[in-house]
């Protein structure tokens, strides 16, 4: 029901042109003749032909007199003043059809405004005397004072009042660690409250918050993205504009050469027919409607695939890619760490050290924790049962065993109970778990987020696809990014990042080349605007990356970016062949047509049946099976918030303040200061 108030227009022509045909062929005998005939087609090309109209005048408006609008609307005519009322109609018709094709595929891709709004808070809760208000938070003013709950967003930057406070920043930098924030320490909004509430005094408006500077950021970066135009389009303007001054020759010509005796016979009403007939079999129409459904093949074709293109003009894109630049944490890891490495102090073995670390971890659900574990039973370490536990939030655990109180977590939390860290221990790569029992350094394991399977295969495929740099950007330690860039060869990698300092980085890159970026989270929503070209990790990624990104990869594996520049470089070779056959059909029977051997029939051939020869082309990017990966057959997009793994002890905490970033340098450049 909704399709047909959608596109009553094109089902009504669409029925008369049917009806019209029936009597044109005889089928049924209506006997219209003359006026009545008219009337009946001219009612029929009203409902498809008045937007078309519409559209013409409005490019002529803008200074575009030469249009494709133009084109059809001329040939229509054309075919109405030679009495070919159907065809008039169908070139109308099949135009109209085309371009709700095309609109059809990409109207689902304009909410990404809409999603970030979801994201900010709505209310903000306003300490005022003893009592509180709920107001929105564009009217408190700043030194104002808002209480923020457990679990939700804080809805405005300030400092916190609070002794200290647990924040899951993952909608601002994208990571999963937990930041711990003391008593007049800086907090964003867009941070989550984690344990309890915290009160918080405003010190930046609602316009100059860090989360409305987000929204501003992909609002800006949508509009500074070039619109795409397609091929067709800026072709549909020359050549409307050449065929128009062919038609002018084909009646001014013989006029000319019959004033200059080159011939006597001479008939106005002949030349007039002819340019008539030139000029429906000139139409564009097989160009407007054959093109678009390359493109459709190529959409269908990744959506076996697993890859949703939000429509044609990104496969342009994709095809023109030379970088692409990677978020890190869920794109092109699997966000689970794994232990990489186990440093036992002087006096210690490694085994007595992962045996006392993990029997104290067992008592966590950090992430960190878990993965130490993991780690202590593939070795086979048989565990010892704490007597007791506390956890410091944000900074770590604190157990009691075998008579020894052994501490677990980063190191400030050694270091605030009296341990001395070795200052060497911070030079490793990766997330650090540092260990101490009783007075003592017993060591640390680093810790390292899992990269997915067949990345590293992924980036040299890219190389294959003509990809010429691959970049690696994340909110992660420079030290995590490198150990990741050197395993998957990766070669210029970047960390310690915000999400002004990812967009400030493509910008720069997408200035000397076309790139696309990949990401999953909230935070990656301005960058993936941005981009050339925008791809999202849908099926754990954010609902603000999907919405906001070009093209989504259904599930979450990387190597489908591969695939999609496959797809969408056989895309572009196949369009190429629509066109140069579309062409060379029409010249071939508009030069048949000057002599007068073309007729209607064979006009209709140069458009509608190179159109449908266009179609079973573009069927075979269907039946293509790209890079050996197998299509994925009844798969359905959906969303999920994107995933917090709240910390409950500070393990590896590492987060960013408003105070700017220090960039991170290629991995080849060896040790890094910060």
């Amino acid at each position: 029901m909704e399709y047909m108030k959608k596109y009553w227009f094109i089902a009504v022509s669409f029925v008369m042109l049917a009806v019209g045909l029936l009597d044109e062929w005889h089928l049924v005998e209506f006997g219209w003749s003359g006026f009545v005939r008219l009337a009946w087609y001219l009612l029929a090309i009203l409902p498809v032909g008045v937007p078309v109209v519409k559209a013409m005048l409005d490019e002529w408006r803008h200074g575009s007199v030469f249009n494709e609008f133009f084109l059809m609307v001329s040939a229509a005519v054309a075919a109405f003043v030679i009495g070919e009322y159907p065809e008039g109609l169908a070139v109308i018709l099949f135009y109209t059809v085309g371009e709700r094709l095309q609109d059809a595929a990409v109207d689902k891709a304009h909410d990404e405004i809409e999603s970030l709004l979801n994201v900010c808070p709505s209310v903000a809760v306003v300490v005022r005397g003893t009592l509180t208000a709920e107001v929105d938070p564009a009217s408190v003013a700043v030194g104002e004072t808002v209480l923020v709950k457990a679990g939700v967003r804080v809805p405005l930057d300030g400092v916190l009042l609070s002794e200290r406070g647990s924040f899951d920043t993952s909608a601002i930098t994208g990571e999963s660690s937990l930041r711990v924030v003391e008593k007049d320490g800086s907090v964003l909004s867009g941070m989550i409250a984690v344990g309890e509430s915290v009160q918080v005094r405003v010190t930046k408006s609602y316009d100059d918050s860090t989360m409305n500077r987000i929204l501003d950021m992909v609002a800006t970066a949508n509009e500074r993205k070039s619109s795409s135009e397609l091929f067709i389009r800026r072709f549909a303007r020359r050549y409307t504009a050449v065929i128009i001054g062919l038609v002018v020759l084909v009646n001014v010509v013989p006029l000319f050469l019959h004033l200059a005796g080159a011939f006597d016979a001479y008939s106005w009403k002949e030349w007039l027919g002819k340019s008539a007939v030139f000029m429906v079999i000139s139409c564009p129409c097989a160009l407007l409607v054959s093109i678009p459904l390359g493109y459709f093949g190529g959409i269908g074709a990744a959506s076996r695939h697993g890859i949703l293109v939000k429509g044609g003009n990104y496969l342009d894109a994709l095809y023109k890619v030379k970088a692409v630049a990677f978020d890190k944490t869920g794109t092109l890891t699997e966000g689970q760490f794994r232990v990489v490495e186990v440093s036992a102090a002087t006096g210690y073995t490694a085994d007595a050290l992962l045996k006392v670390l993990a029997s104290v971890e067992q008592l966590s659900s950090h992430p960190m924790a878990k993965a130490v574990c993991r780690y202590a039973a593939d070795k086979g370490v048989v565990l010892a049962a704490p007597v007791s536990a506390v956890e410091v939030p944000g900074r770590g655990l604190k157990a009691e065993l075998d008579g020894a109180v052994v501490l677990a977590g980063n190191d400030k939390f050694l270091i605030e109970n009296g341990i001395a860290v070795p200052n060497d221990s911070s030079a490793s790569s990766g997330a650090l778990v540092y260990c101490a029992v009783g007075e003592t350094f017993m060591g640390c394991v680093v810790l390292a987020d899992q990269p997915k399977d067949g990345v590293g295969q992924m980036v040299a495929d890219l190389r294959q696809v003509g990809v010429n740099e691959v970049h690696l950007l994340s909110g992660d330690r420079q030290t995590q990014v490198d150990l990741l860039a050197r395993e998957v060869g990766i070669g210029f990698a970047y960390g310690d990042l915000l999400p002004q300092d990812k967009v400030d980085y493509v910008d720069k890159l997408h200035k000397r080349m076309p790139v696309a970026f990949v990401g999953d989270g909230i935070n990656d929503a301005p960058v993936l605007a941005l981009a050339d070209v925008g791809i999202a990790m849908g099926a754990m990624g954010s609902d603000v990356a999907v919405e906001t990104a070009d093209v989504v990869i259904e599930d979450d594996k990387p190597e489908k970016v591969v695939t999609a520049l496959k797809i969408a470089r056989n895309t572009r070779s196949v369009v190429w062949q629509n066109v140069s056959m579309a062409l060379g059909v029409k010249v071939l029977v508009m030069v048949l047509a000057l002599f007068g051997i073309a007729n209607m029939w064979m006009g209709v051939f140069a458009d509608s049946g190179v159109a449908l020869l266009a179609v079973l082309n573009a069927i075979r990017i269907q039946r293509r099976n790209f890079g050996g990966v197998a299509p994925v057959e009844g798969l359905h997009k959906h969303y999920h918030a994107h995933g917090c793994c709240c910390s409950h002890h500070g393990h590896g905490d590492e987060c960013h303040n408003d105070d700017g970033c220090h960039h991170g340098h290629s991995h080849h450049d060896g040790h890094h200061h910060h």
